[in-house]
C-alpha cells in the first residue's frame, strides 16, 4: 500500500508523558514544576494542543491536578511506573478501535518544535510507516513519537514480555527516523534542579 493511501483525515492525539516517579528531580511530579512561573506540562500544551485534534495526559499520580488544565488524564495499565511505553500503551488503549495517529512528548520537554506533528506525520506518510521517531544530535528521541493506533496490540505483547526499551519495539514496526539536526535543543528535557535553574529566564 503507498502512502496516498493513507486517510488524511486519521486524526492526532497528543499523549504527554507525566507518568514518571522524578527520581532525579527530588521525586517531585516534573510536569507540575514551574519553568519561567508556569508549570511545565503547561508550556507543553501551548506548544503542542494547536498541532493535535486533542490532548491526553498520561499520569500516576496528581490526577486532578492535571485534569484542571482541561485535558483527560489516564494511568497506566501496568504497575510499577513502567516507563514511558507503558503511557503510550495507556493512550493507545485510551482509544481503543479509533483510526488515529498518538504523538507523544515528555511533561519535562517544554521546548517541543512547533512543527513536530506535521514533520513526523509527513515523514510517516511518505514511507508508509506506522511509527515516526525522531533523531536529533545524533541520537535517536525515541519519548518523542508518532504512532498508529493499529500498534496497540503489538505493543501490549512486547511489555507483556518484560522489554521497556522504547527503540527495540518501534524498529519491530513499520517505521522511519526523522531528522530534527535544525533543532536539537527543542528536545531538551529537564530532569535536575541544575537543568531547571539553567533555563530559567526568571
Amino acid at each position: 500500500m503507498s502512502a496516498s493511501h493513507i486517510p488524511a483525515d486519521i486524526p492526532v492525539i497528543g499523549l504527554i508523558l507525566a507518568g514518571g516517579m522524578g527520581s532525579r528531580m527530588g521525586g517531585v511530579d516534573k510536569g507540575l514544576v514551574e519553568l519561567d512561573g508556569k508549570a511545565m506540562v503547561a508550556h507543553v500544551i501551548e506548544r503542542l494542543g494547536p498541532q493535535c485534534d486533542r490532548l491526553m495526559i498520561n499520569a500516576n499520580r496528581n490526577a486532578d491536578t492535571y485534569a484542571g488544565y482541561g485535558v483527560p488524564v489516564i494511568g497506566d495499565r501496568l504497575e510499577g511506573y513502567a516507563g514511558p511505553l507503558a503511557g503510550l500503551d495507556a493512550g493507545l488503549h485510551a482509544l481503543g478501535d479509533q483510526d488515529a495517529w498518538v504523538v507523544t512528548c515528555p511533561c519535562d520537554s517544554p521546548f517541543v518544535p512547533v512543527d513536530l506533528v506535521s514533520r513526523l506525520r509527513t515523514a510517516a506518510e511518505h514511507a508508509n510507516a506506522d511509527i515516526a521517531m525522531v533523531r536529533a544530535g545524533g541520537f535517536n528521541q525515541p519519548v518523542f513519537l508518532l504512532a498508529r493506533t493499529k500498534v496497540a496490540a503489538s505493543l501490549a505483547d512486547f511489555l507483556a514480555s518484560g522489554d521497556r526499551k522504547i527503540d527495540r519495539w518501534v524498529f519491530k514496526q513499520a517505521h522511519v527516523v526523522v531528522d530534527f539536526d535544525d533543532c536539537v535543543e527543542a528536545f531538551a528535557n529537564i530532569n535536575t534542579p541544575e537543568e531547571l535553574a539553567s533555563h530559567q529566564k526568571t
